[in-house]
């Protein structure tokens, strides 16, 4: 008997000490889970003080937002849970199909004249853009990965090839039209283009591209009224014309700029609970944080991001291919540039365009989709030592 239990294997599962210490599993960062869930915790509560007066029910938009966040969390443990190499083996498997939807819901948005951005299924409504991010990603990472170029560098072949790869999705995007989500898929191209060790003309023709595809919407009418309206706010705001617009934008400013050092506290903030600033739950959570929570809270939050960011930013170092390398350079490129966007229209800085601020602004695809992308960080960590 004491024979065998000496001959006995360790048992193996997840905190199990005897276990090697490259299982994935005994290699999560824990740092990047508590960071992202502070952020969505917050954002929970956020969305509640933005909307508990708006509905019947105060608690319609906030309840949805946790059961997005819950199936955002299976969703990831889902991503985690295979190596991200899987991932890579099923990128162009996912890409067809995207590329598909995109093009059906631009081909109905021209032809009928209208908006369509999300798709309803059931109660729920589902934006096929923003799980376009993991899509294209994963398809562009994928090229870029390639054994057989890997001494080359970035050629310019290579680099036309992710362009089309990315541009073809984003151009539809834009045309939906989704401005917000198709600047992302731009700035994610460009972040993992320089970790690949692109050349700097090749960053310039993307911008000079993309600079391009954005005037071409507007000069041909693809872009909705409304939509054009908030990029001449932000470059003509003394426009009589332009009132409302600017009234709203300056609400948004006035928000946290009065909540001043500490905020008006938790659920007393006059603009966040009024009317002034439209769809503030999605498009300007910041105004609502800073009002309730001033600098502090909005410091914090801003600070919390940043312990994301290092984190996907260490890990993409960490890795033991390009493949996850470049995947982690998406991401971090792709959350960076949301944080900016959502953050400076709130600000004034920059034109507003709906962008939703990561794992803050209410949505369930925005939601779920971020869920999705930390997993494949997660992913890349953990496996790092295989």
């Amino acid at each position: 008997m004491g024979l065998s239990m000496l001959q006995r294997k360790p048992d193996s599962g997840l905190g199990n000490i005897r276990s090697s210490p490259a299982d994935p599993s005994r290699n999560i960062d824990w740092v990047l889970l508590t960071a992202q869930t502070a952020l969505t915790v917050a954002g929970c509560f956020i969305v509640f003080s933005a909307t508990r007066t708006r509905t019947v029910d105060p608690y319609t938009f906030v309840t949805r937002q946790v059961i997005f966040a819950i199936v955002g969390a299976v969703v990831m443990v889902a991503v985690m849970s295979v190596d991200y190499e899987w991932w890579k083996d099923r990128a162009r498997a996912l890409y067809l199909p995207t590329i598909v939807v995109l093009f059906l819901m631009a081909a109905y948005s021209r032809a009928s004249g209208e908006t369509l951005l999300a798709v309803d299924i059931g109660p729920i409504q589902i934006q096929p853009a923003e799980f376009a991010k993991f899509v294209v990603l994963l398809a562009m990472c994928s090229y870029l990965s390639e054994e057989r170029h890997q001494e080359e560098g970035v050629s310019y072949a290579r680099f036309l090839g992710a362009l089309i790869i990315v541009g073809v999705p984003a151009v539809l995007v834009i045309i939906q039209p989704d401005l917000g989500t198709g600047s992302v898929l731009i700035a994610m191209t460009m972040g993992v283009l320089l970790v690949a060790g692109a050349k700097a003309r090749y960053i310039a023709t993307i911008s000079l591209l993309s600079l391009a595809t954005v005037g071409a919407a507007f000069v041909a009418r693809l872009v909705n009224p409304y939509q054009l309206e908030r990029v001449r706010v932000f470059f003509d705001e003394d426009n009589a014309d332009l009132r409302e617009a600017v009234y709203q934008v300056d609400n948004a400013v006035k928000a946290v700029g009065t909540g001043g050092l500490l905020g008006k506290g938790w659920l007393q903030g006059p603009l966040t609970n009024g009317r002034d600033i439209p769809v503030i739950w999605a498009d300007f959570p910041f105004a609502a944080l800073g009002e309730q929570f001033g600098l502090v809270g909005c410091a914090a939050m801003l600070l919390t991001f940043v312990v994301v960011l290092v984190r996907v930013w260490r890990i993409a170092s960490l890795s033991r291919d390009m493949f996850g390398t470049y995947l982690c350079a998406g991401v971090f490129t792709m959350l960076l540039w949301q944080v900016f966007q959502n953050v400076g229209m709130t600000m004034k800085i920059m034109p507003v365009t709906g962008l939703p601020l990561p794992f803050i602004s209410y949505g369930g695809s925005s939601l779920i989709t971020w869920f999705a992308l930390l997993g494949l960080v997660q992913s890349v960590y953990m496996r790092r030592m295989r």
